[in-house]
């Protein structure tokens, strides 16, 4: 079976915490609605913006479940899984899926380091084995591995694998994997928040964006006002973006994502360890971002 490729704007949800460190699926379910209402084109939890690095493999289940059940089929969901080991990236992925999700964004193996040849099988063999839609996620800066554009090119091929997240910071290569999978039914999206319109521009499909859980409407709009060729309205809204794209990642992320929720009025920024809370000064940045741009959400 061939699957459709994904495109357009798929936040990375924050996973809510309550105070003593629980998974509150009240506000995961709200923010799951909130973003659907507002017009985003598929959903993406338990990545990393998710904190999935601290949730167990069975809280991971649960939290895909109840983002499934809430959108009912209205949009994707693109559930984060991978793993640096092959056999647990399999069950994890085949578990997602069982509990709902409709493709998966699978990390690259990180801390092992694998060679080319080693990344390509890992990610052959989950396909092979695990029946949906799946998006190759290149993050260097996590993983300590770049997948490389010939992995990348080969990958394509395959019936089930129908995308790449470019997270490395490097638009030559992101132009390159367009370039090389231009005949395949693959999309390329962007996972650097402000290089999004650059990777749309040389042929990315849209984003899995940390910004839109707070402004989904004008993440949705660069991207679909680039893919339709009206480049005047992106760069607009791009540069109005901007300086809140620069304030999401002055600390790890999601702490400054969680923190603009907050800021929003969408509950407390709970985090699990070893994440900490905003500092004083990323904060005031932060909210300088946040008052600049018009027409605040409402809280749910």
């Amino acid at each position: 079976m061939t699957y459709t490729p994904l495109d357009g704007v798929f936040p990375a949800m924050t996973t809510p915490f309550t105070d003593d460190g629980r998974i509150d699926f009240d506000r995961l379910r709200t923010h799951a609605r909130r973003l659907v209402d507002r017009g985003v084109d598929g959903v993406v939890p338990v990545g990393t913006t998710g904190e999935s690095a601290t949730l167990t493999h069975d809280e991971h289940v649960e939290v895909v479940a109840a983002v499934a059940d809430e959108v009912g089929g209205e949009v994707p969901v693109v559930a984060g899984a991978g793993s640096n080991s092959t056999h647990e990236a399999v069950g994890l992925a085949g578990r997602s899926v069982d509990a709902g999700a409709d493709a998966l964004l699978l990390i690259s193996p990180y801390y092992n380091r694998p060679e080319p040849e080693g990344i390509e099988a890992h990610y052959r063999e989950i396909a092979d084995r695990i029946d949906a839609p799946q998006v190759v996620y290149n993050v260097p800066s996590r993983t300590g591995r770049n997948v490389d554009v010939d992995t990348v090119a080969s990958l394509a091929s395959h019936d089930r694998i129908v995308g790449y997240k470019a997270a490395s910071g490097d638009v030559a290569r992101v132009s390159e994997v367009v370039e090389r999978t231009r005949d395949e039914a693959f999309s390329v999206l962007s996972g650097d928040d402000a290089l999004t319109l650059p990777v749309c521009s040389v042929g990315g499909r849209g984003a899995i964006s940390v910004t839109a859980n707070v402004e989904p409407e004008r993440v949705s709009e660069v991207v679909w006002s680039a893919i339709d060729g009206d480049y005047e309205r992106a760069r607009e809204v791009h540069h109005d973006l901007a300086p809140l794209h620069r304030a999401l990642f002055l600390e790890s992320n999601p702490i400054p994502v969680k923190a603009a929720q907050e800021i929003r009025g969408h509950g407390p920024a709970n985090y699990r360890s070893p994440l900490s809370q905003l500092g004083d000064e990323p904060r005031e940045a932060l909210e300088a971002a946040l008052s600049a741009l018009s027409e605040p959400e409402v809280s749910a």
